[in-house]
């Protein structure tokens, strides 16, 4: 998974300085840091065993970028979906639940020349995830996100370039810098972009189909360029459709997608696959399953609603996605998202995380006795 609960103090502290607030640098690391060390070992004590920090020092797994980078300023007035358009009681609830979260629909936005001048804060968040992973047990497999230029470019909104594509191609070239930083410091990085799905019903709901692919397009050929020099193994996408528990009714479907992702120099490709709208999209797979050096990792687990999965079921979506794929190997069991996108903005408890995340691994040894007996 990505994102995970953040304890309340950090939340808090996070959500406090996103807003402006003057707060405690220091006390905000060591925050940061008890919840780093505190989520490697309940994530260990659940079974997984291909890990993160969980996004703990970051306000949203996206924004975030706002704060390193210089450039951003002032307040995007992003879109809404179409579905929240055509069901305002259900975006009303959930704006009401998200009232106390980090900046989500009014993010910074790009006021002038974006600069990653100082990372900082990125070689800060690899240390403490590093130093909280030296002790045994350990993962078996720890990586890192990042935000794509893509998702960035459709969330925090430009008002400095002249087109689009101009501010891909400036994001391209500084998202560049924590790529390799995430590489150099020996992290399998996941690049999130669920701009390469959502944004169909958002940044780009006014458009084509055809229109929308070709910015898919542009956006995976700004992640390969900003990947130069990274092996295709170490790089890992994630794509989905919004980590929101709505109707999702104008989602794009999956099947004009799937040419366009496997266009990126990756190594893995992750779909949410277990929520009710997208569970059916292992046929999908089926008839286009990803080329014969792409890992998959399927979502077995939706991250939006506090019914703990069955092993079984668990089990019976993992059969399904080596089906799809024909090979047991180039499987690994994930969830849909992250379950802590936004601080303050979760929709799972945190205890049924952990119930959730432990049914994730129980399920994952069911799968495996199934597929090598």
């Amino acid at each position: 998974m990505g994102s995970l609960p953040r304890p309340a103090a950090l939340r808090d502290l996070l959500v406090r300085q996103e807003r402006g607030e003057a707060v405690d640098a220091a006390a905000l690391e060591r925050e940061a840091d008890t919840a780093i060390r505190r989520v490697v070992a309940k994530q260990l004590e659940a079974g997984i065993d291909v890990g993160n920090d969980g996004e703990m020092p970051r306000p949203g797994f996206s924004t975030y970028v706002a704060g390193r980078m210089r450039g951003f300023g002032g307040e995007s007035k992003r879109r809404l979906a179409r579905d929240l358009i055509e069901h305002p009681d259900f975006e009303a609830m959930l704006a009401q639940r998200r009232r106390a979260a980090a900046r989500i629909g009014n993010a910074p936005q790009c006021v002038g020349e974006i600069d990653y001048a100082d990372l900082g804060a990125a070689g800060r968040e690899c240390d403490l995830f590093l130093a909280a992973t030296q002790a045994q047990p350990a993962f078996a497999e720890r990586f890192m996100t990042a935000a794509s230029p893509g998702v960035i470019a459709t969330i925090l909104l430009r008002a400095h370039y002249d087109s689009h594509e101009a501010y891909i191609a400036a994001l391209s070239r500084e998202m560049r810098k924590e790529y390799a930083l995430i590489h150099s410091r020996g992290l399998v990085l996941q690049v999130d972009c669920p701009d390469l799905a959502m944004e169909r019903t958002r940044f780009f709901q006014d458009d084509s189909l055809d229109h929308f692919l070709a910015m898919v397009d542009l956006h995976v050929d700004a992640i390969n360029q900003a990947t130069v020099g990274i092996p295709a193994e170490r790089i890992r996408l994630h794509v989905c459709w919004g980590n929101y528990d709505g109707p999702h009714t104008h989602d794009v479907p999956l099947e004009p997608l799937l040419p366009h992702l496997y266009r990126a120099r990756v190594g893995a490709l992750s779909l949410p696959l277990a929520n009710p709208r997208h569970q059916h999209e292992y046929k999908v797979l089926k008839r286009n399953p990803p080329p014969g050096t792409m890992l998959l990792l399927p979502g077995v687990i939706d991250s939006t609603t506090n019914y703990v999965e069955h092993p079984e079921v668990v089990a019976d979506r993992i059969c399904q996605a080596v089906e799809a794929v024909g090979d047991r190997t180039r499987i690994i069991a994930s969830t849909d998202c992250g379950f802590g996108t936004f601080a303050g903005s979760e929709n799972v408890a945190e205890s049924v995380v952990w119930a959730k995340l432990r049914a994730l691994r129980e399920g994952a040894d069911l799968a495996t006795k199934r597929l090598w007996q």
